[in-house]
Formats: structure tokens, C-alpha cells, sequence
């Protein structure tokens, strides 16, 4: 027979998964969103008002992850984790991910051995092409370069 403690303990545990899956299946819990920024230049701003003490000036590609959605202003995280408010007419849905590492290698094929293409200094933006599984991401420089970088070596995904 239960005691009274585990019985509460495995009340919680079940009231919880509950939750979980109530949230998961109402739409509450999100997949991450990154976008980028599509302007020229975007100022970041500490509230969601064009009164709001400016943060940031911020330039056309870089990324940027949407942490909370309003009518016109998306509260976004940065690559080192600053949160900030943008006007959402800054943005654009095409996915960027920025080199995180002093310099990555981007390779022609999903292989360290594979040719390199050319290599990318750390803050530089790169469009995403495609997600692979296999821990390499297809992206694209804006000179149109293409290839291969390691997923661990840049943030935006």
C-alpha cells in the first residue's frame, strides 16, 4: 500500500504530465522561432515603445530568436543572450545563424575532410539553407558562396 507522501508524489507527477500535454497539444509550447533582421539597421529597445531607452543598433541579417510576439513588436534574444524589443517591420523570416567561434571552416560536402569553400570569421552572419541530421548545416555567405558548416559552431538553430 502507497504511503501518504508518494501518493502526493505521484498526484504532482501526474498533474504535471497532465499540464505538459495539455500545453503541447493547445499550441502553448513553441518551437523555437529565429528570424533575422531585415532592415538596414534596426535600433533594439529595453520596452516595447519607440520611447523606450535604446539598446542596440543592429544591422540587416543578424539573427535573432522571437521569445514573446505583440501586435507590432517581437521581444528577441541575440547570439550572446541579450534580450531586447524590435519593431516587428524590422523583421524577416529568412533564417540566419552567426559564427559563434574565432573562425569556421565551411566545407564543400558534410565532412571535416571535404575541401574547404572558405572560411568564416566569428559574428559573421550566414543564411541557412538547409538543417541536415548529421550535425552539418548547408548555409550560404551573401557573396553566394555556398557550403558546410558544424551546427556547434554557430547559433541560430
Amino acid at each position: 500500500m502507497m504511503g501518504r507522501t508518494q501518493a502526493l508524489r505521484r498526484f504532482f507527477r501526474l498533474a504535471g504530465l497532465g499540464l505538459l500535454l495539455f500545453f503541447s497539444s493547445s499550441g502553448a509550447v513553441q518551437a523555437l522561432d529565429y528570424r533575422s533582421i531585415g532592415s538596414d539597421r534596426a535600433i533594439l529597445y529595453d520596452a516595447p515603445s519607440m520611447q523606450a531607452k535604446r539598446l542596440f543598433v543592429v544591422g540587416k541579417y543578424y539573427p535573432v530568436e522571437i521569445i514573446v510576439n505583440l501586435e507590432q513588436w517581437a521581444k528577441v534574444r541575440d547570439s550572446a543572450g541579450d534580450l531586447a524589443w524590435v519593431e516587428k517591420k524590422n523583421l524577416r523570416d529568412a533564417r540566419m545563424v552567426v559564427v559563434t567561434v574565432a573562425r569556421a571552416d565551411v566545407r564543400q560536402a558534410a565532412d571535416r575532410n571535404a575541401p574547404l569553400v572558405f572560411q568564416a570569421e566569428r559574428d559573421v552572419a550566414l543564411e541557412l539553407v538547409e538543417h541536415g541530421s548529421t550535425g552539418w548545416l548547408k548555409v550560404r555567405h551573401r557573396d553566394g558562396q555556398i557550403g558546410f558548416v558544424l551546427a556547434s559552431q554557430v547559433w541560430g538553430i
